[in-house]
């Protein structure tokens, strides 16, 4: 396909995301399976256009002065991707899939694109009714911050201690071009490339076959890592998912000691067991959601790590669509679950032992606002300072987390390279 095909294609999924609110993923499926002739870099191309123009969403329309799928695809072709208006109009011409040439006045708006007037929730590309929340985290970064959460992501990779070190893993792909990330001794980062550029398929590589390596941001990755499970421990991950962070406290474990898998979602949890065969972990137990499966545990367990349900707002940069649709009501339902979530955990937390809250949420009322909560009403934990672990594990030159009082942090684009990710421990007192 010729650029105004592509740009054409884009306009025609932005369009359909718009009118019949569904997934931008999915979205680009249906409109790849109904447009067979268009190969694998075209696909790639137009879906980075899509991409591109729901991250920049709010700056685009500022600048292009519309909010429209046509608006918004041109604008990241000229002012995200370099190219003029006027370059742009010669490369639509003659092209007999390409939309119509650019007007006057679209010509006009390329031109004299400037944010320099926008407010800050414009120029850091968030929702407007969030601005102020998240003012209340990062105050005079709040620009920086948003504008981290709108660029697009890298490849980030954990290697398999299980199975293999960083060393072989780089070696594999090399082909790649492949990075060691900046914090997490075991990740691997592939750089977002630039424009229409292809995002390689690791998965299909014989190295992630063999179970040499998972696809985790190094957020996640670090999130694990802070868990501190040592090995011969009794561990419930009680909001498992897919498994990621179950995967990788396992290896931490060196496969020695217990950890239990759980998800109340039967649907989340079933994506662990093709990942448990590949990984090699054996200190794995999946507990599936049904009446007493817990209570063995109740009570006894070394740490129970809560990745709670929550509004996803650190993964905007992967997922730029789910930003617009998020709204205050699906807010406050992900705030009474993260509630239940932590009532129901703490009863498996043996004295002495720990209780971990996380979120892939950078907003204060999933985060701060909901630990503080928690302590209120429940006086026998304490918060630990996992700014000084940090420290302590990754030292003071690496790139450090965003945190008020060095006892939360908040992993974000802007301050670690990694999604947003908040991360919290609690101890609850041996009486």
């Amino acid at each position: 396909m010729r650029p105004g095909g592509r740009l054409a294609a884009a306009i025609e999924v932005l369009d359909d995301i718009e009118k019949r609110k569904r997934p931008a993923g999915e979205a680009l499926k249906d409109w790849g399976l109904s447009h067979r002739f268009a190969g694998s870099g075209d696909r790639a191309a137009i879906g980075n256009l899509v991409y591109d123009a729901l991250r920049k969403k709010a700056s685009l329309a500022w600048q292009m002065k519309a909010e429209t799928p046509r608006a918004l695809a041109i604008g990241v072709m000229t002012l995200e991707w370099g190219q003029t208006g006027e370059a742009l109009n010669a490369l639509l011409d003659g092209d007999r899939f390409a939309p119509e040439l650019l007007s006057e006045a679209e010509l006009s708006q390329v031109s004299n694109a400037s944010l320099e007037d926008a407010p800050d929730w414009v120029k850091a590309d968030i929702p407007e009714w969030l601005e102020e929340s998240l003012r209340g985290n990062f105050d005079e970064d709040l620009v920086a911050e948003g504008q981290a959460l709108a660029a697009r992501p890298p490849v980030d990779l954990r290697v398999n201690t299980l199975k293999a070190d960083r060393q072989k893993v780089l070696k594999a792909l090399s082909r790649f071009s492949p990075k060691a990330t900046p914090i997490s001794p075991d990740g691997i980062r592939l750089s977002a490339n630039p424009r229409d550029g292809r995002t390689p398929n690791v998965q299909a590589d014989g190295a992630f076959q063999k179970g040499w390596f998972e696809m985790q941001d190094e957020a996640s990755q670090l999130a694990a890592q802070l868990v501190y499970a040592r090995p011969g421990e009794q561990v419930l991950d009680y909001c498992a998912g897919a498994g990621g962070k179950s995967l990788a406290i396992a290896a931490a474990m060196e496969n020695k000691g217990q950890l239990y898998a759980y998800d109340a979602d039967r649907g989340r949890l079933s994506a662990i067991w093709e990942r448990l065969k590949r990984s090699g972990a054996r200190n794995i137990q999946v507990r599936e959601p049904e009446a007493g499966c817990l209570d063995s545990l109740l009570g006894r367990m070394d740490r129970v790590i809560v990745d709670a349900p929550c509004s996803g707002t650190g993964t905007w940069r992967r997922r730029p669509d789910t930003k617009w649709k998020l709204t205050q009501s699906a807010l406050d339902g992900r705030l009474e679950e993260q509630q239940q979530a932590l009532a129901e955990a703490r009863e498996f937390v043996r004295p002495g032992g720990y209780l971990v809250y996380i979120t892939c949420s950078i907003l204060p009322e999933e985060n701060e606002d909901q630990i503080y909560r928690f302590i209120e009403n429940n006086p026998d934990f304490e918060l630990l300072s996992v700014g000084e672990v940090w420290q302590d594990l990754y030292g003071f030159d690496k790139p450090q987390p965003w945190s008020s009082d060095m006892m939360t942090i908040t992993m974000t684009p802007a301050s670690t390279g990694t999604d947003g990710f908040f991360f919290s421990v609690l101890e609850r007192r041996d009486n």
